[in-house]
């Protein structure tokens, strides 16, 4: 089951990055081209935040009871901060991607504001940007030394 999550947990990186990258563009094009607000751009930022509250649970279940979760894994020697794999599964990743989310549920929100359409449309740009820039900073791209994973779970060893 570990094994399974974890499969899953990777592969919707790929889908978060593709609907906050989406997310961004319907949003700027509509702030751009002063559109109106759609059905279609709620219902991609939904899908967005369901995506990312969906990878959330599983994540936590990995920094809890996973392969090197909390629970199951003793700290290490000299403490966790010391420790670059673990301050960054333990600390860092998690910290980023709740803030994330974070941003991706404030993005959301905004469909439901009565605001001016331009204003939803630059509000939730801009909180989907920020979502996006944690999102890249905070996953273990293969080129990251001693914390990194596959481009693909189907990858890993």
């Amino acid at each position: 089951m570990d094994n399974g999550l974890l499969f899953l947990h990777n592969i919707m990186r790929w889908v978060i990055l593709v609907l906050l990258l989406l997310s961004i563009f319907r949003a700027f094009s509509g702030w751009k081209n002063r559109r109106a607000f759609t059905p279609a751009d709620r219902k991609t930022w939904l899908f967005a935040m369901i995506a990312g509250h969906i990878t959330l649970l599983i994540g936590l279940y990995q920094l809890l009871l996973g392969r090197y979760g909390l629970l199951t894994v003793d700290a290490p020697e000299g403490g966790v901060m010391k420790d670059k794999f673990y301050r960054f599964f333990w600390v860092e990743h998690p910290t980023f991607m709740i803030l994330a989310i974070v941003m991706m549920t404030l993005g959301y929100g905004t469909a439901k504001k009565n605001l001016a359409d331009d204003q939803k449309f630059r509000r939730a740009m801009w909180l989907f940007i920020v979502a996006l820039l944690f999102v890249l900073v905070a996953i273990p791209w293969p080129f990251r030394a001693g914390i990194g994973r596959p481009w693909f779970p189907i990858m890993q060893d």
